[in-house]
């Protein structure tokens, strides 16, 4: 088949690196115009390394594509709309936005920093609504649009950080709530956790954070092997492009997985009743009753309705 997104023109934040780069790699392989886009940080501070942004850019045109380089952080809201503008200056339209822009976290909630918190929530959660926030009218406007932000496994608490758990979190439900709000424009908004190797999941720190969650119990030796070992960033913008194809009109407001050669998703969230009495005959529940009855009943409901544990290959 022939390119499926030529004459689409896509943002791609944090797409100088691992998983943002393969994307924005693979979205100007389909034929779509691409506006890559990283902070450009180094150890000098924000703005001082552009080297693997432009190469970004470069490799795209040298293979025939089209691409712009936008250095700035996501998190300013203010840049986040010089970044959506920059797109439809250069090449007429918004079409397509991926929120991958992000940075790691460690901490637990006894000891991360206020300000490391706040960064993180910052890059994550508010970069992903000010690009959302900026893209969305235009995308109202023409009746299109796909929007897709990575999220984590991490957002189930399994490991990943005190602030990248919680912003991760936000992604997912903010995901949710932008594709009920756009459904009627066109538009659709989907989540993707991926696993992969990236900079963020490699290096003495990560080995060590790893084995550190494994000691404590939190990660299962399976699952500490994978976490170890993750597959290639390209296996993961397959799924993206669909979604932001045509064909995936219909599809909005899930939660993908993505890890290797597994493709899976999450279900929506329902809530299961495990205590009722009619409360206009008998009033509230005392404390006795609840401690009596309620332990029984979640520990049936985690038995009966809880998923399978998620093996290696599905973490993030």
């Amino acid at each position: 088949m022939g390119q499926r997104l030529k004459g689409k023109n896509a943002v791609v934040t944090g797409s100088s690196l691992g998983i943002g780069k393969a994307i924005a790699l693979a979205l100007a392989a389909e034929g779509a115009s691409v506006v890559v886009n990283s902070s450009g940080s180094s150890p000098e501070g924000p703005g001082t390394d552009l080297k693997p942004l432009n190469n970004v850019a470069d490799e795209i045109k040298a293979k025939g594509g089209m691409a712009i380089a936008s250095c700035g952080s996501v998190a300013d809201f203010a840049y986040a709309g010089t970044l959506i503008k920059t797109c439809v200056d250069n090449f007429g339209s918004i079409d397509i936005l991926v929120n991958c822009a992000g940075i790691g976290e460690v901490g637990t909630i006894i000891d991360v920093p206020p300000e490391v918190w706040q960064h993180v929530v910052d890059v994550h959660l508010n970069g992903t609504f000010n690009c959302c926030r900026h893209a969305c009218p235009l995308m109202a406007q023409q009746s299109n649009g796909r929007l897709i932000n990575v999220g984590s496994h991490a957002f189930l608490g399994i490991y990943g950080g005190t602030g990248y758990a919680a912003a991760k979190g936000g992604i997912i439900s903010l995901t949710r709530a932008i594709a009920r709000d756009m459904e009627e424009y066109g538009v659709t908004c989907n989540a993707l956790c991926p696993g992969a190797k990236t900079r963020l999941a490699s290096g003495q720190w990560y080995e060590e954070y790893i084995r550190a969650l494994h000691a404590r119990g939190l990660l299962t030796e399976e699952q500490k092997k994978y976490a170890l070992n993750p597959p290639d960033p390209h296996f993961v913008p397959p799924l993206i492009l669909y979604l932001a194809t045509d064909e995936a009109a219909n599809i909005t407001g899930q939660v993908f997985t993505v890890a290797g050669g597994h493709v899976g998703l999450f279900p929506e969230p329902k809530e299961v009743t495990l205590i009722y009495k009619n409360y206009k005959k008998y009033g509230p529940w005392t404390i006795d009753e609840i401690a009596e009855l309620l332990p029984s009943k979640i520990s049936a409901n985690l038995v009966n309705s809880s998923p399978a544990k998620p093996s290696g290959e599905e973490l993030a």
